[in-house]
């Protein structure tokens, strides 16, 4: 299994996030972009494994008019800037995942540039869809092409042609040799020519096997995309809109429905692990779309739980509204200041996240287990994901008031690891009592819950450096953790370190993905 797979992303839309001006008035860079670094212990604390970067390529004004694929946009800074940013990003053990905008490009994209000067003697008239002399286009050119979508400030490019191809395909080998990034984004997916994905596939797999590629599709059946010939994974919209109709609709028929149709007994989506999202830079934000605040965290318990890769949409951790309102974009893509977010935001709803987030990783079900619905009702859903022997469940309150739900289990103890409270099971049967507006996730073991745990488990960085008997770790409140011994979870065969904190003496033990992290942060 690749490290995509059991990821969790972050996505910036750069141009916002740093306030960036709306065009692009050339003069010399500015190293805005850097404000990122700023924001990366907020995202280890999410557990965040990759940073995906909206547009961050030249261009003229919202960054999918590119004129430079080589180049970050000056409005962000600089390619020496952006280095050391990836550099940096890598050393925390997050990945960079880049926007690739290939179906189409600005009109001061250098090659139509070439065209608009010299006409059909330029070598780059065969660069661009529909491109031919017989008509103006409709801002006056002596020629005319295809727009993408009908916006003809965006030019398509022909994808039947090698050259354009090899452009593309060389740009994206020079951000993976010069910058190590770690995947693209392919913008606009649905329009992008299947032969092209073949090509860019074998490309990045050869120099990289985990290399990550996404597409953005909105409709259609996703197969034709995610394929081991073209793509991992694609963007779930089908399920983007299940999640916030089902909780403004008071309905989770439908989203069970959507997520037993991709991934239940016979789904049409299994082997895809598909990314999920509640909002994005072309969408509402989650916190306006919903009718209520308080169906808030559920949505997001939802998106954690349910097959495929979550993400979260920066500043929506905080409950960040946001509106495409006035035929702009821009109450959707804001310039954020997370000391502000700190100070202001909901943050309830950021540490449900980071809760989420440790959750996500210490349950290997939870990430890759099958889906199966236990109950479903109008305001109540309860499902279970099974992996390798072990099983957690998922339950949601979507009622104003409190719920109960009764259900069979095999395990012989449940706790709720969200609240880390247990739950009752008397031979076999189960009666969870749930609060108005509620989720649980339902394990056999508690592990993130650990008195003695640390609020945060850091993303590790590759490569593993080994644990071991004897070694010492010293902790930011002073303390120091020896490790005893090595040994596995009876159940989940999960590794364990068995480890003694010399200032009390007492012995606990932890998932060793904890003790690698910290050996890596700390002393």
């Amino acid at each position: 299994m690749n490290w995509y797979d059991n990821a969790i992303m972050y996505h910036i839309y750069p141009l916002g996030f740093c306030g960036a001006p709306k065009h692009n008035e050339g003069g010399e860079p500015v190293n805005r972009l850097e404000k990122v670094l700023d924001w990366i212990p907020h995202l280890k604390e999410m557990q965040v494994d990759a940073v995906y970067f909206g547009p961050i390529f030249e261009s003229v004004e919202h960054g999918y008019d590119t004129t430079d694929y080589r180049q970050i946009d000056r409005r962000l800074g600089t390619n020496e800037m952006f280095k050391h940013i990836c550099e940096v990003l890598h050393e925390n053990g997050i990945r960079v995942i880049l926007d690739g905008v290939f179906n189409h490009v600005g009109r001061n994209f250098w090659a139509f540039r070439d065209v608009q000067e010299k006409g059909q003697a330029s070598p780059y008239c065969d660069w661009f869809a529909g491109l031919n002399f017989g008509g103006s286009s409709p801002y006056g050119d002596p020629f005319w092409y295809e727009g993408w979508n009908g916006y003809y400030n965006l030019v398509k490019l022909n994808l039947k042609n090698w050259h354009v191809c090899d452009h593309l395909i060389e740009a994206v080998g020079y951000w993976m040799d010069e910058f190590q990034i770690d995947g693209i984004r392919f913008d606009a997916a649905d329009c992008v020519d299947f032969d092209f994905f073949k090509r860019i596939r074998s490309f990045c797999k050869g120099k990289k096997p985990d290399f990550w590629l996404m597409g953005e599709i909105i409709h259609g059946d996703y197969k034709r995309w995610a394929n081991p010939e073209m793509l991992d994974s694609v963007t779930n919209y089908e399920c983007y809109k299940g999640i916030y109709s089902s909780h403004n609709d008071k309905n989770y028929f439908e989203i069970n429905y959507s997520i037993n149709r991709q991934f239940g007994n016979g789904g049409i989506y299994q082997g895809i692990n598909l990314y999920n999202f509640v909002d994005n830079h072309d969408v509402n934000r989650l916190a306006s779309t919903l009718v209520d605040q308080r169906y808030l965290p559920l949505c997001y318990t939802l998106m954690y739980a349910m097959p495929g890769i979550p993400s979260v949409y920066y500043g929506s951790e905080y409950g960040v509204q946001g509106r495409h309102e006035n035929n702009s974009d821009d109450g959707l893509r804001p310039c954020l200041d997370l000391a502000d977010l700190q100070r202001s935001g909901n943050l309830d709803l950021y540490r449900h996240l980071v809760k989420l987030g440790r959750i996500y990783k210490a349950y290997p079900a939870l990430r890759t287990g099958s889906y199966e619905t236990v109950i479903v009702r109008n305001r109540q859903l309860l499902f279970r994901k099974d992996w390798d022997g072990t099983t957690v469940y998922v339950a949601l309150n979507l009622e104003d008031c409190c719920s109960d739900m009764q259900f069979g289990t095999h395990l012989p103890a449940l706790v709720d690891v969200i609240s880390g409270q247990p739950i009752d099971v008397n031979n076999g049967n189960v009666n969870v009592h749930m609060q108005p507006f509620s989720s649980m996730i339902l394990v056999a073991d508690d592990i993130v819950n650990h008195a003695d745990a640390p609020e945060t488990v850091p993303v590790a960085a590759e490569p593993e450096k080994p644990v071991e008997a004897g070694d010492r770790y010293q902790q930011e409140d002073g303390s120091v953790w020896k490790v005893v011994s090595l040994a596995s979870h009876v159940e989940t065969q999960e590794e364990l370190v068995i480890y003694q904190d010399e200032a009390s003496g007492k012995v606990w033990a932890m998932p060793k993905s904890i003790f690698i992290d910290r050996k890596k942060t700390l002393m």
